[in-house]
This record gives structure tokens, C-alpha cells and sequence, in this order.
């Protein structure tokens, strides 16, 4: 399989810290986000807001759902601020874009633009979301994996893969090295939301689910190499 020129990849919140931010994680996701373009391999990263709000678990009879999902949407934004200053450190160019104006903290996506920037090698931080409420960050990482070109989508989580059972709760869990769509589907799976796998399904978008750990799984993903699992 050829390695894939660019990608989008969707981190979780959890992915940079519990609770807030872990240095550790914080430098080895850096480095390994900025080892990328050294590749030939643009990325842009849409990541989740959970290590600092999660929007379904403020209370609903206190907070408006729009209300929520603009708290979860201004933690994305906050994170994508962050993993950039992570990703320079290690010495790759990074943008933030953010699905809505705020012209003191990021450039306002578009995806000509975006398009232009990973072209010109620069790492995209794509925070906010969709910037509308009742959408989760699954749904944001494929559409904008469709609006910059992406080849993948690379969908990074604490679990090496997809397994017809928990593989936390069930160590006999089978897990999958590759899926269709439609198989998917079929087996309830649970790959991602219901909008975004439709999005992807409908457009041909490949997803690969893979562990962030160890160090260099990344690349490897990005690279088109045999981890994790792969469908479409």
C-alpha cells in the first residue's frame, strides 16, 4: 500500500492529558505530529475538548445543550492553541484554524486555505469543531477530512484497533485487521458516530483505527503501515 500523501488525524482530549494537560504526552504527540511533514506526509489534527470539558456531562436541566457544545467546542480550541505550541517545539510550522472567527487566537478555516497551508508543509490544528452544536468532533474530523483532500482518516485512541467485543471487559475480543463499511454496520460496531461513519462511507473516506502507544504508531498509520484497523 502506498503511503498516503495527506491525512487528517482525530485525536481525543484524553489523548493529551487527564484532566488538563501531561507534559510527557503533551512532547511525545508533538514530536511525533512533527515528524510527519519531514516524511512528505501533510497532516492536519482535529482533537476532541474531553480532557477539559465534556459538554454531555454538564448538567442539562442548568446548561442548554448549545450551550454545552460551546464549552466542549471552546476546549477543542484550546487544545489545538496547545498541541500547536507542542508540535513547533519539536520543530514542524503549525496553524490553528478554528471553525469560527476569533482572530486573536487562530485564522478562521476554510478549506482553500487549509489546503494552501498544508501544501506550503505547515501542520493544521483545526479547533471548534463543525462550530455548530449537536455535532461531535467525529463528525468535524470527516468533514474536514473531506473539505482538505484527505487520502485517510486517522482516528487515534487508547484501543489498538477494532474488536467485535470490549477487549477491556473480554480478553477472547477478536479484533478486526480490516472492514468494509458495510460490515461495520452489520456487526453494530460502533466505529464512530452514526453522521461522521456516513459521511466517510458515502465519500470513500478510509478510516483507520489505531492506539496512540507506543511511540511511533503514528507514523506508521500515517505512513499507510499495518496497524491498528483499517475499513473502506
Amino acid at each position: 500500500m502506498s503511503a498516503p500523501r495527506r491525512v487528517l488525524l482525530k485525536l481525543s482530549g484524553e489523548g493529551l492529558g487527564d484532566g488538563g494537560f501531561d507534559a510527557a504526552a503533551l512532547r511525545s504527540l508533538g514530536a511525533e505530529i512533527a515528524s510527519l511533514p519531514r516524511s512528505g506526509i501533510q497532516c492536519a489534527v482535529v482533537v476532541g475538548g474531553g480532557n477539559l470539558v465534556r459538554g454531555r456531562d454538564l448538567p442539562p436541566d442548568l446548561v442548554p445543550r448549545t450551550t454545552a457544545d460551546a464549552a466542549g467546542m471552546l476546549a477543542t480550541v484550546a487544545n489545538a492553541l496547545v498541541l500547536a505550541e507542542a508540535v513547533r517545539a519539536a520543530g514542524a510550522p503549525a496553524r490553528v484554524l478554528t471553525a469560527v472567527p476569533m482572530p486573536d487566537v487562530g485564522e478562521t478555516f476554510t478549506a482553500g486555505y487549509a489546503r494552501e497551508r498544508l501544501d506550503a508543509g505547515e501542520v493544521l490544528l483545526l479547533g471548534g469543531g463543525t462550530g455548530r452544536p449537536f455535532f461531535t468532533t467525529d463528525t468535524a474530523a470527516a468533514l474536514r477530512a473531506l473539505e482538505v483532500g484527505a487520502e485517510v482518516l486517522l482516528k487515534a485512541t487508547t484501543v489498538d484497533g477494532v474488536y467485535d467485543r470490549d477487549p477491556k471487559s473480554d480478553p477472547s475480543a477478536k479484533r478486526y485487521e480490516r472492514l468494509t463499511f458495510e460490515e461495520c454496520l452489520e456487526r453494530r460496531l460502533g466505529v464512530m458516530d452514526l453522521t461522521a461513519f456516513t459521511l466517510c462511507r458515502e465519500n470513500r473516506l478510509p478510516v483507520v483505527v489505531f492506539a496512540l502507544a507506543p511511540a511511533g504508531n503514528l507514523s506508521r498509520a500515517a505512513a499507510g503501515g499495518p496497524v491498528g484497523t483499517r475499513i473502506g
